[in-house]
């Protein structure tokens, strides 16, 4: 079984209890110095390999650009 979300505004499939840091993999990301945000709330690195991504989620990812 898989679960449907939202990646920023691009539709994704998963599977079920997948936590965030494995499909930050799958996604490419990696070890990546993102920011990610679920449902509209910033969602804090450390907890990465504790938060399994449910259906319908809402998924921000964004990457810190640089300059001034």
């Amino acid at each position: 079984m898989t679960i449907e979300l939202s990646v920023n505004n691009e539709s994704k499939s998963l599977a079920i209890d997948t936590l965030l840091s494995d499909a930050l993999q799958t996604w490419g990301y990696g070890n990546s110095k993102i920011a990610v945000a679920i449902n509209g709330e910033f969602v804090p690195r450390s907890t990465y390999t504790e938060r399994a991504l449910c259906n319908g989620d809402q998924i921000d990812i964004v990457k810190p650009v640089g300059g001034g």
